[in-house]
């Protein structure tokens, strides 16, 4: 009898474990959803952008997850927050490496990340989080290469042209 309870209670350990994990980790809804944002144009130094706008907590929670195909370097997707704050981004099922940019809410470049590679899985969560350290409004995520492509430095400065 205690033999059998020393096997068992491991085992029932490790199925609540991995159950917890999948429920935390696997958003069914947010895998299932269109992945359609709404479209928006900004100013960026003195380009113009097309973005993709991700202004709600679902939309900010889905962004650029299950996407196959990278956006192009003319294109991004802007999230946009209602208050200036700390915004951490766990690359976790995004498909390829992406440059970050944080922007305050005068438009100015806060924080950037140049070819942030995405998680290998959930056990990287560490190495594929980042976060800004000066409060932000709007963050552009787009395929690595953006921030080159467009010569973006902390200088740089995003108008909202229409979102």
């Amino acid at each position: 009898m205690v033999h059998k309870i020393t096997v068992l209670v491991p085992f029932i350990v490790a199925t609540i474990v991995i159950g917890v994990l999948a429920g935390v980790f696997n958003h069914t809804g947010v895998k299932r959803s269109t992945g359609e944002f709404p479209n928006g144009i900004v100013g960026l130094d003195h380009e113009t952008i097309k973005v993709e706008v991700a202004k709600s907590g679902a939309q900010h929670e889905r962004w650029l997850m299950f996407r196959h195909d990278r956006m192009p370097l003319n294109s991004a997707m802007l999230l946009v927050y209602g208050n200036p704050d700390l915004y951490s981004f766990t690359l976790l099922n995004i498909e390829y490496n992406l440059d970050l940019i944080w922007f305050d809410k005068k438009g100015d470049v806060v924080y950037l990340i140049n070819d942030a590679p995405p998680c290998k899985s959930v056990l990287d969560l560490v190495d594929c989080t980042y976060k800004n350290t000066v409060p932000a409004k709007y963050v552009i995520a787009a395929t690595s290469g953006f921030i080159g492509y467009h010569h973006i430095t902390r200088g740089s400065k995003m108008t909202v042209i229409s979102i």
